[in-house]
């Protein structure tokens, strides 16, 4: 049997040979043995993983490795406050991964749901309702409007049979459907002589041969790529295994290094010098700095909540703000997903129409240019056509208005309404008698209506083709005059070149009696009134989140299953750089993966896709090097979300498929929603990066300040206890609150940061180096002043540990504005969260140093006054030092590179 591609390609009685059915159709006999080597028309279900493996694979993730880590270092020494609180962070990790991270089968079984129940049926000459499941290749189905496609069929009859396949194509408009062959290269959405497993029937019936079930359908083609995408690991993931690793090994070296060193050139005993070396470890590793990461990945994911994206893998929250591409479906996603009337075209006027969504209210200010009298009886009597050669309904729910029917139909509705017809007298004014329904074989519906005063009228809609060729009329300065075709066909084309579909409306006067019309009433009698341009509209803000992105220097490629003309005519008007350059589902299948990565630069509109397609193109980017984020709705898009760095579903309009596939929904189905995940995400990067800058510095101070004071044959200026409670006082506090820092200015300036950019890069170790020094010259200073002023060993090591204390207050105030000055107004008030933690670590500090339990437990005495101020001077210091070269830095960045100035 041939595989469903080539189905569209063979006649009727070809395909009831392959499959081995009839129009009769199968008998029970055939049934029951095909489906025994067949099996049932289900997706096969994927192997399940236990609640516990998943649970457990909540762990395995470097940042939780450094955790537990972490955990047992303190544990070891015996700090098990510390202890504790790692270990519930991990925890609370493990159970947020649980619940929110989704997985392939999820996303499985949601397209398994997309499978039609119950199918009515052809078997042994009788018609007969089976379930889904039972239908086997070469079964007889009938369709009717409101059904769910159950498999893959050729079609064998279609009458007025329109199919909607968004899911698939991604296209918003029904497909019109014929059981004629249609020529070889057909994409996906072209194939209209078939109809696919999990589509649903708009209008009209038909009759269709099952060619594909289950797993071979298109459908199940999809599945199995989700199954087979690989998921890539994120950026920070990425870069915490590798800082994690060298941080480490360089921690450990040291430390060893230390041990032998001490052991032979230095007089300290063992346990001294073990203390010591504990000490070193004690201040070097940053064991609250995967707590504080996590934690403010946690913080970006309520924000993002707030903000209408609903983040399903924690890391993602991260990883959004790295994104240097977002490819994007175009229906539902750039546009509104409805139709909307954007030209009204006649002999001698034209009028652009703005979109106001399915208001039908009169709008004659959403004409350009303004109405002018003399052609306000001709756009009446083109309404009059557009709302009763019409089966759609415009309704009111709530504050909103929603069409029931034909999207296309509806827009037309609303035309007439924004014209100036009253839907209730026209309901009341005009009865319809009777009709010819739209079939794909003829291109066009016709109605016969009928007044109260006895004028009757045929009214007709459809493609310009056909309308024209039943048109030798045409209405003009209110009167009617010989047909111009050449005209009518050039401004058909102009409209549809702008991505609009084209609709002619005609009309012609008719007997008061008439009852029923047929085909020929209408020929060579029809009057044209004017064409109709119908577009699935942007969304305004769409267009102002798409700018925002490629200020941030993100590129936006849209991949599309509707037609090239329509979707560069939204990239247009969307804003895209590159709207012209389109590139088709048949032209990409011609090209190489080494051409198609030298044309993907230039080009961001992609028409007519098939899932392979986006997924091809989405892995095309990244082998470029970029972080790439893909948005869909449809089950066509679930494999390519999957496999992007970030996937993002739509939440309202979007398939379960592609929510289980992403790792970002949006709640609002909003494009600049986006934007602002995109804003937030580099917010937490930054953030993470404020608390890695805060953090590794302190710990080189710390460290180095033990390391001399070994080498100096010293005793340390700060215990070991006493390291172990500034480390958990201040990274519970001053660390986390790092995480609730708003957005700096200029964030969406910034260019995207590159995919390999190392953590700790040349800049960062600058900086550690820098306040690393300047740590050690402040704790060893006021140590040694101590000393020099006769103070006992405890009450220097206590001024030592508060040095490092206010030290580290000043560096926070300092760290929160990396890309701007720290010395305006915005960054002395700071934040709650910073002052509630400066707050908090002043008051421990004060307790530690004057509670004379407190000192007994860690070996400290009270300070007197002027000492303290003292101390709260060295952190001033610090301050406007490290202030001081970041004014010289940021501005030798200007001067070296003036173009980034906006950006920073």
């Amino acid at each position: 049997m041939s595989s469903p591609p080539d189905w569209h390609l063979l006649s009727v009685d070809d395909v009831l040979q392959a499959t081995g059915g009839s129009l009769e159709g199968l008998s029970q006999a055939d049934v029951t043995r095909i489906r025994a080597e067949i099996g049932p028309n289900r997706l096969p279900e994927p192997q399940r993983v236990s609640m516990l493996l998943r649970f457990a694979h909540q762990f395995h993730n470097i940042l939780i490795y450094t955790l537990l880590a972490a955990a047992g270092i303190t544990a070891l020494l015996s700090h098990y406050v510390d202890t504790l609180v790692i270990l519930a962070v991990v925890l609370i990790n493990a159970v947020i991964g649980f619940v929110q991270e989704g997985k392939a089968e999820q996303a499985l079984d949601a397209i398994r749901h997309l499978l039609a129940p119950r199918a009515a049926v052809i078997r042994e000459g009788a018609r007969t309702t089976v379930d889904g499941e039972d239908l086997v290749p070469g079964d007889l189905v009938l369709l009717e409007a409101g059904d769910k496609v159950p498999a893959d069929m050729r079609l064998v009859s279609a009458h007025d049979l329109r199919i909607q396949e968004s899911i698939l194509t991604g296209e918003s408009i029904a497909v019109d459907k014929q059981e004629g062959m249609i020529t070889d290269g057909a994409s996906l959405g072209d194939r209209t002589n078939m109809a696919f497993s999990g589509t649903l029937v708009v209008s009209g019936q038909g009759r269709g041969v099952v060619v594909a079930t289950g797993a071979t359908t298109e459908i199940g083609h999809i599945s199995g790529l989700i199954a087979d995408v690989q998921t890539l690991t994120t950026p920070l993931v990425e870069q915490m295994d590798r800082f994690a690793k060298w941080l480490t090994l360089f921690i450990v070296s040291v430390s060893l290094v230390m041990l032998g060193a001490g052991s032979l050139f230095s007089d300290m005993g063992f346990s001294a010098l073990f203390i010591a070396v504990v000490a070193f470890l004690v201040s070097a590793i940053p064991e609250g700095l995967p707590a504080v990461l996590t934690i403010t990945l946690a913080v970006g994911v309520q924000v993002m909540a707030r903000r209408k994206a609903i983040v399903r893998r924690l890391p993602a929250i991260e990883t959004i703000g790295s994104v240097s591409v977002i490819c994007t479906d175009k229906t539902g996603t750039l546009t509104r997903n409805e139709m909307s009337v954007a030209t009204v075209q006649a002999r001698y006027w034209s009028y652009q129409i703005a979109d106001k969504g399915y208001d039908p209210s009169p709008a004659p200010e959403a004409f350009t240019p303004a109405i002018e009298t003399e052609y306000q009886q001709d756009l009446t009597n083109l309404a009059l056509v557009a709302a009763l050669c019409n089966d759609a309904e415009v309704q009111a729910q709530g504050s909103t208005w929603q069409v029931e029917g034909d999207p296309m139909e509806g827009a037309l509705k609303v035309l007439a309404g924004k014209i100036g017809l009253d839907r209730g007298e026209l309901k009341q004014d005009w009865q319809r008698i009777d009709a010819i329904p739209f079939d794909a074989r003829h291109k066009y519906m016709a109605t016969l209506v009928r007044n109260g005063g006895g004028v009757a009228h045929i009214l007709a809609k459809g493609a310009p083709e056909a309308i024209l060729d039943l048109c030798q009329q045409q209405s003009g300065n209110g009167s009617d005059e010989p047909l111009d075709l050449d005209y009518w066909r050039e401004q058909a084309e102009q409209i549809a070149a702008e991505g609009q579909r084209v609709l002619a409306l005609a009309w012609c006067s008719a007997d008061a009696g008439k009852t029923a019309i047929v085909k020929e009433d209408m020929q060579g009698a029809l009057v044209l009134l004017g064409l109709v341009g119908l577009i699935d509209p942007p969304r305004p803000e769409a267009i102002e989140a798409v700018a925002e992105c490629r200020a941030a220097g993100i590129s936006i490629k849209m991949i599309t299953g509707d037609h090239a003309a329509t979707a560069s005519a939204i990239a247009s008007r969307i804003g895209l750089q590159y709207p012209d350059a389109v590139i088709t589902g048949a032209e990409l299948e011609q090209l190489s993966d080494e051409e198609l990565v030298k044309r993907i630069a230039t080009t961001d509109v992609f028409a007519r896709t098939t899932p392979e397609h986006k997924l091809r193109l989405v892995t095309a980017l990244q082998s470029l090097g970029q972080t790439v984020a893909m948005t869909g709705d449809g089950v066509n898009d679930a494999p390519a979300l999957k496999r992007a760095d970030v996937g993002i579903a739509m939440g309202l309009k979007g398939s379960e498929a592609a929510k289980e596939a992403s790792a970002l929904v949006l709640a609002d189905d909003n494009f600049a929603s986006i934007a602002a995940a995109v804003r937030e995400g580099r917010t937490v990067y930054d953030n993470i990066k404020k608390v890695i800058s805060w953090t590794l510095p302190t710990s080189a101070g710390e460290s180095a300040t033990i390391v001399l004071a070994l080498l100096l044959g010293m005793s340390l200026p700060i215990t070991p206890i006493q390291i172990l409670w500034v480390n958990m006082i201040t990274a519970v506090t001053l660390g986390i609150a790092l995480a609730f820092e708003p957005t700096e200015r200029f964030t969406m300036k910034r260019p995207p940061r590159p995919r390999d950019e190392p953590i700790l890069g040349g800049e960062l170790i600058w900086h550690v180096i820098l306040v690393g020094a300047l740590f050690l010259g402040g704790i060893f200073g006021i140590y040694l002043y101590a000393l020099d002023r006769g103070y006992s060993e405890l009450l220097a090591q206590a001024m030592a540990m508060n040095t490092l204390v206010v030290m580290k207050i000043f560096h926070l105030f300092f760290i929160r504005n990396i890309y701007g000055t720290s010395l305006n107004w915005r960054a002395v008030m700071g934040t709650p969260a910073v002052w509630i933690a400066v707050v908090v670590v002043t008051m421990g500090q004060f307790a530690i140093t004057y509670a004379p339990f407190m000192q007994a437990i860690f070996a400290t005495e009270a300070i007197p006054f002027i000492d303290g101020v003292l101390i709260v001077g060295v952190g001033v210091v610090l301050f406007v030092l490290i202030e001081m070269e970041k004014q010289i830095r940021l501005r030798f960045f200007y001067r070296q590179r003036p173009q980034a100035v906006a950006r920073v």
